[in-house]
C-alpha cells in the first residue's frame, strides 16, 4: 500500500476524565496496532481537573498529530459519578453530543477515511482499530459490558430497538416477562461468541466511515423524538440514512465505568498486551503520578539543547505565508502550540500536514477573539503554559528569521544569562524589499520573540483591546540580550493584505487609541520608501 493509500483515521473523544482513570485510557489508545493506518487524535478538553488537562498536555507532546480542543465553557452541572452510578441530565447529554459533532465536522473538514469515536473511560485491545476496519461496515462498535448499577448483571452498551430494548420482538407481538428474559438471554449469549451482529442501537466505541460522514450521520437531537441520550439519536438517524448498524464481539474492550473498577484495569492491559504492541517506555510515562517530573519518554526524546515551543495565533493563513514559515521553524522547534482563531479556510490542514511528526497543541476558536486582542493572546499564554515549555518562540504566520538564525539557536537557548531575546522585525512590502521612512521604522527597534519561561515569575499583561504585546508586559524585568539576528515580516507585502489591514484597523481602532493614526493613514502609500533585503 502508498503513501497515497494509507487509511486516514480520526480518534476522537470528549474527555473529562480522572487522571488515573485518563492515564489507563491513553495508555490503550497507544497500544492500538497501526499497520497500514495513520492515526491523529482530536481531544476536547473539557476537564475540571488540571491534572488530568495536564496528562492529555503530556500525551500531546509525545504522540503525533494529536488535536486538543479546549472546551472553555461555562459548566453549571457538574458531572457527578460515585460508586453507584453515572448521574446525567439532559444539559449534560447535549453537551456531549455537540462535542461529538464537533469531532464529526473535524473529521469532514480534514477528510478522514474513518472517525472512531471512544469514550475516555473505556480500554481497548490492540487489535481493535485494524479488526473494526477490516469488518467493511460503515459504522460498527466494539462491544463493552457493564454493570449499570453495582448489584445488576452486566449489560452490553449495544440494544435491539427503541430506547434500549435488547430482545427481539415483533411488531404487534405481546411478550410476558419469562418471554422477555429468555429472548434476552439469547441476544447476550450470541454476542458473548466472537462474531460481527447486527444491532438497532450502539454507541461509545464506534468507528464511522467517511461515507457514513458525509451523508450526515451525527448527535444532533431528533425533534419529534423523546429517547433518553445521544446515542438513540444518532443510531436512529443512521438507519433512517440507509446505515446497518453492526457490533464486533471479538475484542471487548474494558469499561472503567467505577473507580473501583481500575483494580482490574491493569490486568486487562496485561492480559491483551503483546511483548511488540508498546515500548516499556511509553507504558511508564502514563504510569507517573508526580505532575512535576517529565517522563522517561520525554526525557528520551529531548535534544542537548533545552527545548523549544514556537507558539502562533493564526485566522485564515493557508493560502498565504503559513506554510513557508512553517516549513522554516519545524527544524528548530520542537513543539507547537497553535490558536485557530476561527478560521474558514484550511489553516488546520496546512499545520497538520506541514508539522507532521512535531508534537502540536491545536487549539480552534469558534468565534474570533481578535476584537479583544488582549484576551487571545492571554488564552495563547494559557495554552502555551498547558505543555510545560522551556523556551517561547511566539511568531505569526507571515513572520520566519534570516538564515543564519538556525545555526546561532543552539547556543542561544543553552546560554544561562539571558531569558529573553529582542529582535528587529522588518517589514516587507514586497518579496524583496521591506519599507523604510517615519512610519515604518520598526526595524530600528527591538522587541521580544524568543522568552525562557521562569514559572516562579509573576507575569502580567497589558490591558488594551489591541496591541498589548504577544508577550506578557513585564518580560523586559528579566534579563534580555539585543540580537543581531533580523526577522522578516511579509504581512504587508501585497496590495491586498496592506488593504485588508488597513480595513480592520479602522474597524477595531477606529480613532487609533492603541496605534499610530498617521501610521494607519500611510498604509496605502503609493510610492513609498523602500530598501532591498541583503542575506
Amino acid at each position: 500500500m502508498t503513501a497515497q493509500e494509507r487509511r486516514r483515521v480520526l480518534i476522537g473523544s470528549p474527555i473529562r476524565q480522572k487522571p488515573e482513570i485518563l492515564d489507563h485510557f491513553l495508555t490503550s489508545l497507544l497500544r492500538l496496532e497501526q499497520n497500514s493506518l495513520e492515526l491523529c487524535y482530536f481531544f476536547i478538553d473539557d476537564n475540571n481537573d488540571e491534572l488530568s488537562s495536564a496528562r492529555l498536555s503530556r500525551f500531546m507532546k509525545e504522540v503525533n498529530r494529536v488535536v486538543i480542543h479546549s472546551a472553555h465553557a461555562p459548566d453549571d452541572h457538574e458531572y457527578i459519578r460515585d460508586e453507584t452510578t453515572h448521574y446525567w441530565n439532559e444539559r449534560l447529554i447535549w453537551k456531549v453530543a455537540d462535542y461529538k459533532n464537533k469531532i464529526i465536522q473535524y473529521a469532514l473538514d480534514l477528510r478522514f477515511d474513518y472517525l472512531f469515536l471512544v469514550d475516555s473511560d473505556l480500554l481497548l485491545a490492540p487489535q481493535t482499530l485494524i479488526h473494526l476496519i477490516a469488518t467493511d461496515k460503515e459504522i460498527i462498535s466494539e462491544i463493552f459490558w457493564t454493570r449499570w448499577q453495582p448489584d445488576s448483571r452486566p449489560h452490553p452498551q449495544v440494544w435491539l430497538k427503541d430506547e434500549y430494548i435488547q430482545y427481539e420482538q415483533q411488531a404487534g407481538e405481546t411478550l410476558d416477562e419469562a418471554q422477555k428474559e429468555q429472548r434476552y438471554q439469547q441476544f447476550v449469549s450470541r454476542l458473548m461468541e466472537p462474531g460481527v451482529y447486527e444491532v438497532g442501537g450502539l454507541g461509545a466505541c464506534t468507528l464511522i466511515s467517511r461515507r457514513a460522514l458525509v451523508r450526515g450521520v451525527n448527535f444532533k437531537p431528533i425533534y419529534n423524538l423523546s429517547f433518553w441520550g445521544e446515542d438513540r439519536h444518532f443510531s436512529i438517524r443512521a438507519a433512517a440514512l440507509g446505515f446497518t448498524l453492526y457490533v464486533d464481539t471479538h475484542y471487548p474492550a474494558y469499561h472503567i465505568y467505577r473507580e473501583s473498577d481500575l483494580r482490574h484495569a491493569g490486568l486487562f492491559l496485561q492480559a491483551t498486551d503483546k511483548a511488540t504492541s508498546i515500548p516499556e517506555v511509553v507504558r511508564s510515562c502514563f504510569e507517573e503520578r508526580d505532575e512535576g517530573c517529565l517522563s522517561q519518554m520525554d526525557a528520551n526524546r529531548r535534544t542537548a539543547r533545552p527545548s523549544l515551543t514556537l507558539t502562533m495565533v493564526l485566522k485564515n493563513e493557508s493560502n498565504r505565508y503559513l506554510r513557508q514559515a512553517l516549513e522554516r521553524h519545524r527544524d528548530y522547534i520542537d513543539q507547537a502550540v497553535i490558536i485557530d482563531d476561527a478560521s474558514t479556510d484550511n489553516t488546520l490542514d496546512v499545520c497538520m500536514e506541514v508539522l507532521k511528526g512535531i508534537p502540536l497543541r491545536l487549539i480552534s476558536n469558534e468565534a474570533s477573539l481578535f476584537h479583544n486582542e488582549v484576551e487571545l493572546r492571554k488564552q495563547q499564554w494559557r495554552e502555551t503554559l498547558n505543555v510545560h515549555p522551556e523556551w517561547i518562540l511566539n511568531l505569526d504566520a507571515d513572520e520566519w528569521f534570516e538564515s543564519s538564525f538556525t545555526a546561532e539557536l543552539p547556543s542561544m537557548l543553552e546560554q544561562n544569562e539571558f531569558d529573553l531575546y529582542c529582535f528587529r522585525l522588518y517589514d516587507f512590502w514586497n518579496e524583496t524589499h521591506y519599507r523604510d521612512d517615519e512610519f515604518w521604522s520598526s526595524h530600528k527597534t527591538y522587541r521580544p520573540f524568543l522568552l525562557r519561561y521562569r514559572p516562579e515569575m509573576k507575569y502580567c499583561w497589558k490591558e488594551t483591546a489591541q496591541h498589548c504585546g504577544r508577550f506578557p508586559a513585564n518580560v523586559f524585568d528579566l534579563p534580555h540580550h539585543l540580537s543581531a539576528l533580523r526577522l522578516k515580516h511579509y504581512g504587508w507585502a501585497k496590495p491586498e493584505y496592506r488593504l485588508e489591514k488597513l480595513k480592520r484597523y479602522r474597524q477595531l481602532d477606529p480613532e487609533a487609541e492603541f496605534g499610530w493614526k498617521e501610521q494607519y493613514d500611510s498604509i496605502l502609500e503609493e510610492s513609498p520608501a523602500l530598501v532591498e533585503w541583503m542575506e
